[in-house]
């Protein structure tokens, strides 16, 4: 049409309507261009907020490498050193053993799938934790497993993960694996990066004669992997729909199995100030803790964090006329509210929460209930 307006309007010859058409496909072609880049750069963007690093130690870093890129979520694994004194060291200085250093990897992940619990899942499979003196055929203080958190709640994870493989009795001996603070990171040597890749027929040669995949074999059994979940999948289940109408009050019903919302300021907790936990209705699956409810003045408790991010799913919202993330819960898979970026820092999220979904457990209360390892919220220390 406008090529049309303009041979009609200004008389212009063919020679002068082939340079506008030209000018004008150059045109639209930029903007497509500048479209795409922008919507590359805003998905990059996206990405980049989810990004996040883990750090384990596991003997031979070219296997523990290989193990972890196999993994769906991580977008890179980095063999390098941690935890000794030596600044840059060199391999031939760690595997001597005299500086202290672990041979370690370094995951960087997208925890929008994959979460750090289900990192450490992958590191305990692919270990022997219950050797203090190396992994498999290697020897020495180097080749010890040992998870190195970035942040307290990787620590805190960590150290629950670790309680609940050592509780399971799946390995007959203590599990030694250190948590200790990551302090520096060194990237090892380039030919050390990829090297399962890089080099295949050395790698799985070496792989085999340590003896690390025959020793997972026979531990990581269907039984074995059983006695891990059973105390979890027993404890946090959902009944069957007869029971939960005998259980929940029709408001309680409503708002977990039928994604209903109860009025604010007329609800439970919006105001509660006790120390405690919040747990599932259904489930009894720990949720958010008080040490981290804010005054949003909605009338709904709100929580800058889960407890256990884990436990938590969320599912993008479309009632309403609105686009909105739907907060439920893993276990039980109730409703629980919606999750909004206008939130305090340091998260600077609001998880808005029906109190209906939720009961409240007083710090005083969690070792009769079965939530002992959640006191040490509450210590006065």
């Amino acid at each position: 049409m406008f090529v049309r307006y303009y041979w009609r309007k200004e008389g212009c010859d063919m020679k002068t309507l082939i340079i506008v058409l030209i000018s004008l496909i150059m045109f639209l072609g930029l903007q497509g261009a500048s479209n795409l880049e922008s919507r590359e750069e805003k998905t990059m963007s996206e990405q980049n907020e989810n990004l996040e690093t883990a750090t384990f130690a596991g003997g031979c870093f070219w296997c523990v490498e290989s193990d972890f890129e196999k993994t769906n979520g991580v977008i890179e694994v980095i063999s390098g050193y941690t935890g000794g004194r030596e600044e840059n060291p060199t391999y031939k200085q760690v595997s001597s053993g005299g500086t202290g250093h672990l041979e370690a990897v370094q995951v960087v992940y997208d925890s929008s799938i994959v979460t750090y619990s289900g990192l450490l899942d992958v590191f305990w499979r692919h270990v022997d934790p219950t050797d203090s003196g190396g992994q498999f055929v290697d020897r020495g203080s180097q080749y010890r497993t040992a998870i190195f958190y970035h942040n307290e709640e990787q620590r805190r994870l960590a150290q629950k993960s670790k309680e609940d493989l050592d509780n399971s009795n799946i390995f007959d001996k203590p599990i030694v694996t250190e948590i200790l603070e990551l302090s520096e990171f060194y990237r090892a040597e380039d030919y050390h990066q990829d090297y399962y890749k890089e080099n295949p027929i050395r790698y799985k040669y070496y792989r085999y004669r340590s003896g690390r995949d025959q020793f997972l074999d026979k531990v990581w059994t269907d039984d074995a992997e059983r006695a891990l979940l059973a105390p979890e999948s027993k404890r946090y289940s959902k009944p069957g729909d007869d029971l939960l109408r005998k259980q929940l009050t029709p408001l309680q019903y409503e708002v977990t199995q039928e994604d209903a919302t109860e009025p604010a300021f007329k609800n439970e907790y919006w105001d509660n100030k006790k120390e405690g936990i919040y747990v599932d209705i259904v489930s009894g699956e720990p949720l958010f803790s008080s040490s981290d409810k804010f005054v949003s003045g909605t009338g709904w408790p709100s929580f800058i964090r889960p407890l256990e991010p884990e436990n938590i799913v969320e599912k993008e919202d479309r009632k309403l006329f609105s686009v909105r993330i739907e907060v439920r819960s893993r276990h039980g898979d109730s409703h629980l509210g919606h999750v909004f970026d206008d939130g305090p820092e340091p998260t600077g999220l609001r998880y808005c929460i029906n109190s209906a979904a939720l009961r409240f457990v007083p710090k005083e209360d969690l070792e009769r209930e079965g939530y002992t390892e959640y006191l040490s919220l509450f210590s006065k220390d």
